[in-house]
Order: structure tokens, then sequence, then C-alpha cells
């Protein structure tokens, strides 16, 4: 069994922890199942999955995220809304009232490594004050080797502590909860907030900064492979389909969500998944309707019933953004290694409420630029609180803002190098609406979307003829095997052209609003590939 106590060559003195209780060092899964029980954390469900609650917080607090503003990386830092300062000072005097309140309580200790390249693979220690917080770390990120751990040094240290709160008008913070990365110290600190998924996207932060000043293209994507070797990334926000789309049946999946492209291929970053299962179905999503009734499963505000202890998916009392965080492995067509040659097709995926951009349309590397720095997809409402009956543009530069730290241009040079020397089709696909917007057209059926991405990937696409989309520039292949030619022409499906044509234009001055703040940072041949607003007749 584990040891409960600080071992030869394992000591928390480097991180300035002193005087605490137990120190939980690498439980596996079913001894962590039994902390967490004990400790009344969750409760365990049905077939075998933890169940826990994250109370007022269910989603991440991007408000809430600041970078210290020390020398090593100040001049390397995108500083802005996403990335604000942090002073020094303040930090430290932080960190020292957070080490006094772990004196006298149990910590939980996970030696983990991100990126599964093993070149460039990252040794992350988390530390948690709770059993299921540590539990999710070692489901999320990769286990080192038993023989491994024994000379385990950390490189990046993320300490969790949900039940210790910050001062906001004393510590400088935005609110009671906080994530402050210190690249300085190597050290992220995350407080006052119980949802797990600070700790997933907290590692890729790190990660956003590390690769691609190693020449390592950092993504948030999902990867998968064919039988032939072809590796194909998906590129999208929220809602989007991304995770839908690249769990094919007869593709084996490479990872869901975060991946670096090195010059040897692709690799994944973890060594779970982490979705949001709202409404999910046995039907419409089989394999990961499974992995929330299986032993080793995290389910985060997943309603149960307290007698049968069987889960109820629909229910959205808590929140909208119910999670399962499980093993890859615990999906049966994968790529165990993580691992991946070079891609062959690039897919950038949105959902276009506003009804205007085709199902699918084949980008330059210009093209593919622009609207990856674009990171263009639509809100409606019933997605999201707050919003009206009007869809919502929404751009998230590089398809994962929150998550960047350098500036944007890094990451998009290294996408245009790639793009080049390897010469990868590059595809932008529409999951949203077609014949109108939301309220007058009607998604694109799932079907299509699938035939048209197997299209694409199959290369049966490679000799048909293509138009111009006059507004977005784009350019549409004019049939495509199993969709309606008709579908491929947003124009053609709305019953009156003249308003397609308005609210084509409306949409291209947002993207053209958007795009000004990279002008400075991009070519004119990119600076010239997004969509163009066009004179009413």
């Amino acid at each position: 069994m584990e040891a409960v106590a600080d071992r030869e060559g394992h000591s928390l003195d480097r991180h300035g922890i002193k005087n605490v209780s137990n120190v939980y060092w690498n439980l596996s899964t079913p001894a962590l199942y039994e902390q967490i029980v004990r400790r009344r954390e969750g409760i365990l469900a049905h077939l075998g999955p933890i169940v826990v609650r994250t109370g007022h917080h269910t989603g991440r607090s991007p408000r809430d995220k600041f970078i210290v503003d020390e020398p090593t990386s100040r001049e390397h830092i995108w500083w802005g809304n996403v990335n604000r300062p942090f002073e020094r000072s303040r930090f430290d005097a932080l960190y020292h009232r957070l080490l006094a309140y772990l004196q006298g309580k149990d910590v939980f200790v996970q030696d983990c490594y991100a990126g599964a390249d093993e070149r460039y693979r990252v040794p992350i220690r988390i530390i948690t004050e709770t059993a299921w917080h540590s539990l999710f770390a070692r489901t999320l990120l990769l286990k080192p080797e038993r023989e491994e751990l024994a000379a385990f040094e950390p490189e990046f240290t993320i300490m969790n502590t949900p039940r210790f709160h910050a001062f906001p008008e004393v510590d400088g913070t935005n609110s009671e909860v906080f994530i402050i990365v210190n690249f300085e110290k190597k050290l992220v600190i995350i407080g006052g907030t119980s949802y797990a998924g600070e700790i997933k996207k907290s590692a890729f932060t790190i990660l956003n900064y590390v690769y691609p000043q190693q020449g390592v293209f950092s993504m948030h994507c999902s990867a998968n492979v064919g039988a032939a070797g072809d590796v194909a990334i998906f590129f999208g926000l929220s809602g989007t389909g991304k995770t839908t789309l690249s769990a094919d049946p007869r593709r084996a999946l490479i990872g869901d969500d975060e991946h670096g492209w090195s010059d040897r291929g692709v690799f994944n970053f973890e060594g779970g998944c982490y979705a949001k299962v709202i409404h999910l179905s046995k039907e419409s999503e089989p394999e990961i309707y499974q992995c929330t009734r299986r032993f080793g499963t995290v389910l985060e505000n997943v309603a149960i019933d307290a007698v049968t202890r069987h889960l109820n998916l629909d229910d959205d009392s808590l929140t909208e953004n119910t999670r399962a965080a499980y093993p890859i492995t615990h999906l049966e067509n994968i790529v165990h290694s993580g691992t991946g040659d070079h891609p062959k097709n690039i897919i950038m995926l949105t959902c276009d409420a506003f009804g205007v951009m085709p199902p699918i349309a084949r980008l330059t590397p210009e093209q593919a630029m622009y609207h990856f720095l674009s990171g263009y997809t639509a809100r409606v409402a019933g997605t999201e609180k707050g919003l009206g009956k009007e869809p919502e543009a929404t751009f998230s530069t590089c398809f994962g803002a929150p998550f960047l730290v350098l500036r944007p241009s890094v990451y998009a040079n290294l996408l245009r190098e790639n793009i080049a020397k390897h010469e990868v089709n590059c595809w932008l696909v529409n999951t949203g609406w077609t014949g109108g917007s939301v309220g007058e057209g009607s998604r694109i059926k799932i079907a299509y979307t699938r035939a048209i991405v197997n299209a694409a990937l199959e290369g049966k696409l490679e000799n048909v003829r293509y138009e111009t989309d006059p507004v977005m520039g784009l350019k549409v292949p004019v049939e495509c095997p199993d969709v309606p030619s008709e579908l491929l022409k947003p124009r053609d499906t709305w019953r009156d052209g003249r308003a397609y044509d308005a609210k084509a234009n409306e949409l291209a001055a947002r993207f053209e609003e958007n795009f000004s703040q990279y002008q400075g940072d991009v070519s004119e041949e990119v600076r010239a590939a997004g969509p163009r607003v066009l004179a009413v007749p």
C-alpha cells in the first residue's frame, strides 16, 4: 500500500509545506475511493463511478485567473483581459497564508506527467486538500510508472485548496476565488473553488507557456487517426461538436482536448477525458455514456438517486455543466501511446447560429491562419444563461483564449509553419444552422456533418468543383457524397436571399471588427483572407 507519510526522496519542504497531519503520496484509484467515501467528499454510484458536488462554483472562473508579474516571464506574456498581472508581494503574502492554513491538515499528492511524447513531457506535482481532487488529477494527467516515482522531480507544482478563500480587499484578487500562475516559482495556486477543471486548465496554461518556446505547437483540439495512419485534428469551442466528431468508430482517438505538435507529430497532453455529460444518451454517445457507468470515473454535479444510486444525466438542477472525468483507457478505440504522425487534415469547427456559414469550406493557408486567430462560433439562448433570443457571435483567439499565455501570433505562426512544412489540408466546418438564423432555420443534421467530415478526411473532396462565397471568401464544394447539394450553398437554403445577404454582411462586419486587434501581427495576405462586407443592391 502507498505510504501515508513522507518517504525518502519525497518531501513537501521544498514547497514550504510544514506541520501537516498525514501526507498521502500517489494513492491508487481504489485507495482514493476509500478516502473519498470515508471523508464524505462523494458517494459511490451504481456500477462504480464516484459522484461529487462542487458547490456554487460549477464552472471555470476566468475573471479570477492571474499571472504574477515578474521579470523572468514578463516580456513573453500576452497581457490583457485573459492574463491579468498580479503583484509578486501579494502572491507571496497569499501563499504564506495558504501554507499556514494547511498546517494540521491532511494533504494528497499526485506526481504526474503532462505530454505523452517522452521528449517533451513535463513533470507536474498536484497537491490537494481533498481526496477527490487528487483522483481527478490522477485521472486527467499521465501517471508515471511505479519505478519512476522514486526519482520524480516536479518541474511545476499545482496546489489546489478549495476551502481556502482569498480576501479581495487584502489580497488584490477579484473575489474569494483565485487561480494564480507564478512562472518564476513554477507554481500555480488555486483556492475558493471546488471546480476540478481549474486543475486541468492550469496544467494546460503551463504547457501553453513552455511548449511554444521549445518550438512545439500547443493546441486546444481533439485528434484521431484513420486505419491508414492519417491523423486529423479538430479545433472548436464548446458546443461545436469537437468531442462528438472526433469520436468516430472508424478512427482511433488520440485525445479529446489538448495536444502538442512537435517535429515528429502530434501527442496528447493528457491521460484522461473531461466530458460534459448533460443530456448524454446511450444512443447518441454510446462510448462516453458507458464511461459514466465505470469505476474510476469522477462525476461532477450529476444528479443521483439517494436510494438506488442510479444517475440521471438529464437533470440540470445543479448546473448545465455536469462533467465526467475518466481515464482515456475507458474508451475502446484509442491510440494507447497518445501519439500520432503529422496531421493530414485540420478541421476548424464553428456552430454558426446566424445560418450563413457553409457546412464545409476548403481553406488556404492564409484563411486557416485568419480563422484560427478568429476562433469564431455563436452562442444561443438555452446554452448559456443571460443570452437573449438573438445569436451572439463569440470569438475565442486560437480556439482557446482563456488558456493562452503568449501572444496569439506565436501560436498562429507555428500553425502556419506546420501547415506549410507538412502540406496539411485545412477545412472549416459549420455544425450550426442552415436555411435561416436560430428560430427560422434548422440545425444541420449530425448525419450530414459526419458525412462531410468523412468525405474531407477520405480525400473525396479533392477533385470536385469549388465555388467562392462572395462575402465569406471561402471555397465551397458544389457536391459532397451523401449530402444534398443545395445544403452546401447557404444562400440557396434561405427563402429570402436578400435577408441572407444582410445577415452575411452583419457577420462579416463582426469578423472585421474582431480581427482588427491582430492587424499588426499578420501579413497583408492573412488580413485579406477574411470575410468582407459587400454592398447589398
